[in-house]
């Protein structure tokens, strides 16, 4: 803000903290109705999840076997689907933003590398989706795919084609939604807020880093996994609320030593606690290859140099040989913001006027025109046309499977990650590293609450992060005070 700003250059009807796709998207679906909005973020986005992101808009390619086990995981299928829908009206309206499609389509290739418990599964679980929602898709032979060159060990035994799962440039466009913020009269500030303004029981606005206040009627959280140092200016509300915490996940840009790049994404299904590994193509002899997934109690903005060797060691393995002397054009590093039960945060907090768009975990971007469109209609007080408040944010913790099946999705995926980094172990250790793992997990499990019970990620990071452990306890324990003085 300027030094000379006006006491009405502070006074907005609603301010968005956050300048990911999430949070300009809700901006520019605001300006467009005629709301005086300012959407709050620094330039470079240091704990962004979309400014990273492979951006991949689809639907399929990301079904897994428990999501279509709950009702939850089902309801976030369902809106990825409908969201899916919206993207070519959406790309249209920001200024014909079709050439910002940089993938024809989505192969999906099931590989020797990972677990027949998670690979094959999810493999079938895609196909089952397709089938469900009556999605054309193509079975094609592994042989015939057009660029990919893996080591013999990681060959492909199936694959299909999905031809409406694409992918967009996710930098440009954060910039094209940038320009069209502005364009229909929003109001773009390059500063984090640092605390929530409220009074008693309603918000007033939020402090800027500088020292300057906005005033505002409503003030949306979509500031991804840095939304929580926002919100602990809150602390009566923070308690009640899932944590948020990062996914921090590498990906790299690498410019091709041929000039080649891959027509269609090229991906496995999700596995090892991540997104499958995948190829995006980004123009002439460019390619995006990502992505990790480590669950961190803070965000990152570098990467570790053993995730970096992860990444690309999974991508000349699995997909391309000869990427090994590609020049490696950046390195990149997102945060996807993760909620402690691992559900999205969607609504309306106690403390009026305050709301969160948030904890979307990996399908924040693909998800960005819908929940737009549908936070617009609730911050106007009209109906939305998607129930939001399955994901309202203070609720108990969200947990669609039993302990053991939680403690047995982490043990698998644990060891799924031993043999995506090519371990080489005798044949009848991988017995007893689980029996192990599952006795431990399970100890872990108890530890933190009698019944309660984290996503297998956050499981499996409570365990080295202690703060993490902590963060589950008191999450915990607010809850049950809650249900207690409700009941």
């Amino acid at each position: 803000m300027s030094a000379t700003s006006t006491e009405d250059d502070r006074r907005f009807d609603v301010v968005v903290a956050g300048n990911g796709a999430l949070g300009l998207s809700l901006g520019l679906t605001l300006a467009w109705r005629g709301v005086r909005v300012a959407v709050l973020g620094r330039p470079h986005r240091p704990a962004a999840a979309s400014s990273a992101a492979g951006a991949m808009i689809g639907t399929f390619g990301e079904v897994t076997t428990t999501l279509l086990k709950s009702d939850y995981g089902r309801t976030k299928l369902d809106w990825a689907y409908q969201a899916s829908k919206l993207w070519p009206e959406w790309l249209a309206e920001l200024s014909d933003g079709s050439d910002l499609l940089t993938a024809e389509g989505t192969i999906v290739m099931l590989n020797t590398v990972g677990l027949p418990e998670i690979d094959t599964q999810n493999y079938k679980a895609i196909r089952a989706a397709l089938t469900e929602y009556g999605e054309k898709f193509e079975d094609i032979d592994p042989e015939d795919i057009d660029w990919l060159d893996p080591e013999p060990t990681a060959r492909p035994l199936q694959a299909m084609f999905l031809p409406h799962e694409h992918a967009v440039n996710a930098p440009e466009l954060l910039a094209r939604l940038e320009k069209a913020f502005t364009a229909a009269g929003g109001t773009l500030i390059t500063e984090q807020a640092t605390r929530v303004d409220h009074s008693g029981d309603r918000v007033r606005g939020v402090k800027l880093e500088s020292g300057t206040v906005l005033s505002a009627e409503h003030v949306v959280l979509a500031a991804g996994a840095a939304s929580q140092t926002l919100l602990d200016t809150v602390p009566e509300q923070a308690a009640r609320i899932p944590g948020l915490v990062s996914g921090y996940g590498v990906s790299v840009l690498a410019d091709t030593a041929d000039g080649t790049a891959p027509r269609s994404v090229i991906r496995t299904p999700n596995r090892a606690f991540a997104c499958g590994l995948h190829v995006v193509p980004r123009g002439t002899g460019q390619v995006y290859i990502g992505a990790t997934n480590v669950i961190s109690p803070e965000p990152r903005e570098t990467a570790l140099i053993s995730d970096v060797l992860f990444l690309l060691d999974c991508g000349l393995r699995q997909v391309r040989r000869n990427l090994g002397e590609s020049g490696l054009r950046r390195i990149q590093v997102g945060n996807r913001p993760v909620a402690l039960d691992g559900m999205p945060l969607l609504g309306e907090t106690e403390l009026g006027g305050l709301w969160m768009m948030t904890g979307t975990y990996r399908d924040g971007l693909t998800l960005s025109p819908l929940l737009a469109r549908e936070m617009t209609s609730l911050l106007l007080g009209e109906q939305p046309t998607i129930d939001l408040d399955v994901f309202r944010p203070v609720r108990p913790p969200i947990q669609p499977f039993t302990r053991a099946e939680i403690v047995e999705n982490t043990v698998i995926h644990m060891m799924a990650t031993g043999y995506e980094t090519n371990w080489t172990l005798p044949v009848d250790l991988p017995f007893t590293i689980e029996h192990y793992l599952r006795r431990a997990y399970t100890r872990i499990a108890d530890e933190l609450d009698p019944a309660f019970t984290p996503p297998p990620e956050l499981l499996a990071s409570s365990r080295i992060h202690l703060s993490l452990a902590q963060s589950l306890r008191d999450y915990y324990a607010a809850s049950r005070t809650a249900v207690a003085v409700a009941g």
